[in-house]
């Protein structure tokens, strides 16, 4: 890192540290002007700026925060700079945050300056409160459609893409645009796993992510438990509220205790119950699959430090099942109230599979190659059904239509793809032709399940 960053770099911890102090003595407002400082130092930086800022701001609310000024939103609607408009417009938000169309100023400032980790936060926060929103705008989502693009997060952007056509369904030009990011995404993806040095790169950054993280792990559990008193606040002031609902499940679900998500999960059915709103259930249901997917993490670790323990192996194969019963019933839900959800179909279509229920999850599975991110593995998902349905010739049919799907013919899914076709070939008694298949995984990945073992066996077989 350069002199001049270290220096940047340096002064930007003095002003979050100082800020993190006023804040504790609800000095807010000198917090927020700390927090900013920081920021005009190290622009694109979560943990220790844009995150913990937003978290003062709802603290703020709370408290009886006063909203900006009439002077202070007309010098502030502009700036020079993108990085002046960026904190201009967080200036605004953070004393008035509920009011998204500041947040929006942040996110055309944060693109246009190129900083892509602030952007895609304050994106993914201003798309979760536009879904909440009684009223979603299409304005907003195409922002966010644009933004994302910009920033090459191309799923995000399909999915902005996808909301607007919702509230828009005749509108062709958006239509055609769900067409183009789709195709864009798949490029995209293609270009990421050729390029070499990507997975290197992301690496690094992840890494250099991480260790700005640790010294903020702490606060960040502090932070959780005012975000949630702040939550709840807000709540009080109107129980009907659907952000208010959302905001505070969600606040409740980041402690990560049963205690709280069981809180959160009831908070979400009673609001389902009297809205009959499924958005309400579907987003219970997601706090529930969460819970039982921390406890599971929690019992690996348990195993891992004692692998002899049979109590703590069967309190796991307990909750494997029991996720397993969660995810098919949440996700036969989302396909029933949201008929037109590929990602729903997709995800039902595998717990389908997973309980032998083949002839439901074929249809799903089928309907689900439609979305670019799941056309691959939904493809090879259906011809694994018919595999084990022992239907076998039409399980060659579809390995063999998705294996030429694939653009790279040496990768993971190119190779199971290959495996299974195979075995189809294998059950059919077509011992050349899986032969060759075998062959063809054993010269890119010898060490690849137990092809090795199966080339010796055809070998001699067809010998």
């Amino acid at each position: 890192m350069p002199e001049e960053d270290n220096e940047k770099y340096d002064k930007a911890k003095a002003f979050f540290k100082r800020a993190e102090q006023v804040a504790h003595g609800e000095n807010f407002d000198y917090a927020i002007e700390m927090y900013l400082e920081g920021i005009r130092c190290w622009p694109d930086t979560l943990e220790e700026g844009h995150i913990p800022l937003r978290q003062l701001s709802l603290l703020r609310q709370v408290k009886g925060g006063k909203k900006p000024s009439m002077m202070e939103k007309i010098k502030l609607s502009r700036g020079k700079t993108p990085l002046e408009q960026m904190v201009n417009a967080e200036y605004l938000l953070a004393k008035d945050p509920d009011h998204l169309p500041y947040a929006e100023m942040l996110l055309k400032a944060a693109v246009e300056g190129g900083y892509k980790r602030t952007a895609k936060w304050i994106a993914d926060l201003l798309f979760g409160a536009n879904n909440a929103s009684g009223h979603p705008s299409v304005h907003t989502y195409v922002l966010l459609k644009e933004s994302y693009a910009a920033i090459d997060e191309w799923d995000r952007a399909v999915a902005a893409c996808q909301h607007a056509v919702k509230l828009r369904p005749h509108d062709e030009e958006l239509t055609d645009e769900v067409q183009r990011l789709s195709a864009e995404l798949t490029v995209a993806r293609g270009k990421y796993d050729q390029a070499g040095d990507f997975t290197k790169a992301l690496k690094d950054r992840e890494e250099q992510i991480k260790l700005q993280s640790q010294e903020a792990v702490v606060k960040t559990e502090n932070w959780r438990v005012s975000a949630a008193e702040a939550a709840r606040k807000m709540y009080a002031t109107d129980p009907d509220l659907p952000r208010n609902i959302f905001n505070l499940a969600a606040a409740l679900a980041d402690l990560r205790t049963d205690e709280a998500e069981a809180e959160a999960i009831e908070l979400l059915e009673d609001a389902y119950v009297r809205k009959q709103d499924f958005s309400f259930k579907e987003r219970a249901g997601v706090v529930r699959i969460g819970q039982l997917k921390r406890k599971i993490r929690e019992v690996k670790k348990l195993i891992d430090a004692n692998p002899e323990d049979e109590s703590v192996k069967s309190q796991l194969a307990a909750l494997t099942s029991r996720l397993d019963e969660v995810e098919l019933e949440h996700y036969g839900l989302s396909v029933r109230n949201y008929p037109t959800n590929l990602k729903a179909k997709y995800e039902y279509g595998v717990r389908l599979i997973r309980n032998n229920r083949y002839d439901e999850a074929i249809p799903l599975l089928q309907e689900a190659r439609r979305d670019p991110r799941h056309k691959i593995s939904a493809m090879g998902k259906v011809g694994m059904c018919f595999f084990l349905k022992g239907w076998y010739a039409d399980a060659v049919d579809v390995f063999t239509r998705t294996l030429n799907e694939v653009e790279k013919k040496d990768d993971d899914t190119a190779k199971e793809l290959r495996y299974n076709l195979a075995r189809a070939y294998e059950e059919q008694d077509d011992k050349a032709k899986a032969l060759e298949m075998f062959r063809k995984i054993a010269q890119l990945d010898f060490g690849y399940k137990d092809v090795s073992g199966r080339v010796d066996k055809l070998r001699q077989e067809t010998e």
